[in-house]
Parts: C-alpha cells; structure tokens; sequence
C-alpha cells in the first residue's frame, strides 16, 4: 500500500527539484503571427529582460498561419516542461474559441496561463484616401458606398476581425473582410489605401498615427486612452461597443506550477521597470502585472463573451 505514495511522492520531488535548477537550456516563446504585431513586440521586450534573469535565452519563433491557430496548435502539442510556451493574445486564446466549430486543441484544457504582459484598446483607422474624420462621417461614407468598402485584419479569428464585424453589425454598413497574413501587412495595407479601414491593436498602429500616415478615428474601450487622448471611443457613437487587446504567456497543459510561477514572477518584475514602463507607452500597451489565476480568469470570461457574441451576430471562420 505505500508504493504509490512512495511513487507520488518521488514524483513530486523530481518535479521540484528540476523547477529548482530550471531552465538548463534556452526556452522557447512561439508567437503565433508575424514579426511586428502585438504579441510580437511586447513578447521580445520580456523576453529579453528575464533572459538575464534566467541565465538562459528566451527565443522567439514566430509561428503565423490561421489567425494564430498554427503557432497554437505547436505549442499545445509541446511537452509540459517549461521550454516550450506562447505569447497569446485575445484572438490565439479568446476568439478563435468562439468562432472555429473545431480547433485542434482546447483552449481552456490545453493551456495553462502564465503571465499577463499588458493590455491595449484597438483602434479604428482609416487610409489616406478615406476622407472622413469621425466614426459618424465613416459610416455616413460606408453607407454610400455600399459594396465598395473593404476592411483589413491581421487575420481571420484576431481581434481586428471581430471588431470589423462587430461594427459591421452595430454601424449596419457592408464592408468585406481582407484577411492579412499579421498586423503588419494589414497596417501596410491601410497606409497604402488597398483597404479603407482597420480596427487593430493599437501597438503597431500608434508609430503609423502619430506620423500622420493613417487617421485615427476611435478607441474600442470605454475611455478615452492615454497615448491619445484627442481620439474618442467608439461606444461614443456606437454605445456598448468595446473590445480590449490583452498579450501574455501561455505554457502548454501539465508545466510544473512552480516553473510558472517562477515565470510569472520575473515577467511582473519586469513589467515595473521604467524603461518597460516607458517602452510600453510609446507603444499604447498597458502593463499588467497579474497572478496566473488572475490570467486564467481573464480568458475564459474572454472565451465566453466571444462564444456569445460569435452566436449573437453568426460570425464562423469555417
């Protein structure tokens, strides 16, 4: 009868032991979109901070494909060892739940939360060649050109993509999806004027506002943000509109708990640097240090909000 209990038991302590030495070789953060968008960028500035901390290089392999469910599905599949984990965000780890009828894996059951990077509003921006000025102009101009107006996303399930077709619904405009390959094709595209309109995670869009290369129309929180405080929200024309870009660490199901804890810890120790600090406002992103449990908590209420809304408005990738 004591043999199992022996077994758990040694179990338990090789598993503390190894969290003790861990890591004894470079991690691996998978950021499941192309080099440039939010997870991208917030994902290399921590991973670079607890790498010293670490005593071993935390690499970033960018993975992009189906809106985030290649880079998912890797790191899903990796062993529960602490070297493998993902740079997620509201699109990889919320939406695409809601809005896939079968994903390769369980967003819920397959991951488990680490560490909360930082928050961001999405912002609506229109191309050079959409003369409007407003969110009331822009619909005013998508409803006399009913069938002519396109709009981008960093890909089919990101957060861009329910936010177009959530104005869609609430504007009651027509306007067509383009899907891009990452944030940074589609912002590309907006500057070029291939598309009229984006609602993105502000991080990639805020360098291309602020030099006048797209017009800022609305940020999808409630308030109004600090990085632009001229530019109004979108529930001020659209009231109930708000989506919130979140970025953070996902480790794949069965990672010891004192590996993500020690993770978690070292990424809020960072998060409280000012050269962090001061990086993540140039970039519109809000530090959030958190617990796991607190992270965790953020994505199933993610997961269920878009569940609903995907019914609600019968918004399918598939």
């Amino acid at each position: 009868m004591r043999y199992p209990l022996l077994a758990t038991l040694t179990l338990v302590f090789s598993t503390f032991a190894s969290a003790q030495t861990y890591p004894t070789k470079p991690i691996r953060w998978i950021v499941p979109s192309t080099p440039g968008d939010g997870s991208d960028i917030t994902g290399r500035l921590i991973a670079e901070k607890i790498s010293h901390e670490l005593g071993q290089s935390v690499v970033i392999d960018n993975k992009p494909g189906a809106g985030g469910v290649l880079g998912s599905e890797i790191a899903a599949r990796a062993p529960g060892d602490g070297y493998t984990m993902i740079v997620g965000n509201a699109g990889s780890h919320g939406i695409n739940a809601a809005i896939y009828s079968k994903l390769p894996y369980d967003v819920l059951k397959d991951f488990v939360p680490v560490a909360l990077l930082c928050t961001a509003p999405n912002v609506m921006v229109v191309g050079p060649a959409t003369k409007v000025k407003t969110v009331a102009d822009f619909v005013v101009y998508a409803k006399g050109q009913a069938g002519k107006i396109n709009y981008a996303s960093g890909g089919v399930g990101s957060s861009s993509h329910l936010s177009g077709e959530l104005l869609k619904s609430m504007a009651g405009v027509e306007m067509t999806h383009v899907p891009y390959k990452g944030a940074a094709p589609a912002v590309a595209a907006v500057m070029a004027d291939e598309v009229n309109v984006m609602i993105g995670n502000l991080p990639p869009l805020l360098p291309q506002i602020r030099a006048g290369k797209v017009q800022a129309l609305a940020v999808t929180t409630t308030k109004r943000h600090a990085s632009l405080p001229e530019v109004p929200t979108l529930s001020d024309s659209l009231p109930g509109f708000e989506t919130v870009a979140w970025f953070g660490v996902l480790a794949p199901a069965g990672t010891p708990k004192a590996v993500v804890d020690r993770i978690n810890a070292l990424v809020n120790q960072a998060l409280e640097q000012p050269d962090v600090k001061a990086r993540f406002a140039t970039l519109g992103c809000d530090p959030a240090p958190s617990t796991p449990e607190a992270f965790s908590a953020r994505v199933t209420g993610d997961v269920t909000r878009w569940k609903k809304l995907a019914a609600e408005k019968n918004i399918r990738a598939d």
